[in-house]
């Protein structure tokens, strides 16, 4: 008997939603339970272990993990076995396979390997997040950390109102960077070269091919689930910088990102189910290491938990500000004008403290 039909014979509705248990319950008691992990690879390995295959597979065989699932979700969808509210847990589950899937994407998308780069693309068909492709590594790992980045939270913005300003904004930038690179390069933007266009024709495939044979009443299911990943990720974005602001040199730029400026955590169990993500402070300060190389750093300022929890945290703002706020100031010596602040603040902080004075 397959698993969804022991299911439906034990009315265990329950496992429709077992997406959600595993991330947000069982994942965080598991991080609490193991805890942390700061060992560090050996310089000396670096080379063996960036170009050990079995990470990349590990990497590579989400791919038809994610598809085969996504198909038989459909089929479930399209069913009368299961009633609405199984159905709408069966979609969160996907969702969140969703977004981790954008998060083997973002690996392989780092990679200057051509059919990495192809799969990164397909990857990002399930959730419908093409232009992350190209927004991530033009425009956020340029301007991360700056109030310029949509996707770098302010200190004291919620989440809430951090995710239409970070989906809004990273849309918007990633259609600028491609126009861009492809005025560059002479082509106009309905050229075949088109990295948003290539991405989003691939979630056009895959949504059109799934209604065609399932029926249109799969689409809304199809629908949330995207929906739900493009916000776990965005959500991860709003953990990763919240508050961080990266140092001006003395012409007025950005000095380099360094691992002050994205939070770190160590916590074992998360860092497993997310390919290391966690370690975020090293992977943008060395963006072109491998994930099974990147290395925790005392620098780096450090959540008082995984991801996992955070998420959590996150979801309900005087919860997160309460925790995450003073550790901001603690990780500037006190001083609120080293912070992350959205320019409207940022004038009104400076005024009520040393006068009007440039940001």
């Amino acid at each position: 008997m397959l698993p969804y039909e022991l299911v439906l014979h034990t009315g265990l509705a329950v496992f429709w939603w077992i997406g959600p248990i595993i991330v947000l319950g069982i994942i965080p008691v598991l991080d609490l339970m193991v805890g942390d992990d700061g060992s560090n690879p050996r310089d000396e390995d670096y080379e063996t272990l960036s170009n050990d295959r079995y990470y990349r597979w590990c990497t590579y065989l989400f791919l038809p993990i994610q598809l085969i699932g996504l198909a038989r979700a459909g089929s479930l969808w399209a069913g009368s076995e299961l009633s609405f509210v199984d159905k709408t847990g069966l979609a969160a589950t996907l969702g969140l396979v969703a977004g981790i899937s954008i998060n083997a994407a973002h690996e392989l998308g780092h990679r200057v390997e051509r059919l990495e780069r192809w799969i990164a693309k397909i990857v990002l068909a399930q959730p419908g997040y093409g232009h992350f492709f190209v927004e991530h590594n033009r425009g956020h790992h340029v301007r991360v950390a700056t109030p310029d980045d949509p996707a770098s939270a302010r200190y004291g913005e919620s989440l809430w109102q951090f995710l239409p300003r970070s989906v809004g904004g990273g849309f918007r930038s990633a259609i600028s960077l491609e126009k861009e690179r492809l005025r560059r390069t002479g082509s106009g933007w309905w050229s075949p070269r088109n990295n948003i266009l290539q991405a989003w024709s691939m979630t056009g495939v895959l949504f059109g091919t799934l209604v065609a044979i399932f029926g249109w009443q799969i689409l809304p299911y199809l629908l949330l689930q995207a929906a739900l990943g493009v916000g776990l990720l965005e959500t991860i974005n709003y953990v990763e910088h919240y508050g961080l602001l990266r140092e001006r040199r003395p012409d007025g730029r950005y000095r380099r990102c360094t691992p002050r400026d994205s939070w770190n955590s160590d916590r074992l169990v998360t860092n497993i189910f997310l390919f290391h993500l966690q370690r975020h402070s090293d992977h943008h300060a060395n963006p072109g290491r491998r994930y099974q190389t990147l290395r925790s750093s005392d620098e780096a300022p450090q959540l008082p938990a995984g991801y996992a929890t955070m998420l959590i945290l996150a979801a309900i703002p005087p919860l997160w500000r309460r925790v995450m706020d003073k550790r901001v100031l603690a990780h500037y010596d006190g001083d609120i004008t080293r912070a992350n602040l959205s320019p409207g603040k940022r004038e009104r902080v400076l005024a009520a403290t040393q006068g009007p004075i440039a940001a």
